[in-house]
């Protein structure tokens, strides 16, 4: 794990620990980190697959390719 110094928007912050309901900062940077990696793997799935609309997790998924 590395230890980081960034500059970051304290209201920008303090609004995605609200909508988050994040307890610390670090938090709510690991789900913003988490949260941007999902959506960037879904373009690429997305792009792979042609024009499909999928907002599927990943649980999602694999309960329907269970059925």
């Amino acid at each position: 794990m590395a230890k980081t110094t960034v500059i970051i928007d304290d209201e920008l912050l303090a609004e995605a620990m609200k909508v988050t309901e994040a307890r610390s900062k670090r938090q709510v940077i690991a789900a913003g980190l988490k949260e941007l990696i999902h959506k960037k793997n879904l373009e690429a799935f997305r792009h792979e697959l042609g024009t499909f609309d999928l907002a599927l997790s990943i649980e999602e998924l694999q309960e329907l390719r269970n059925e």
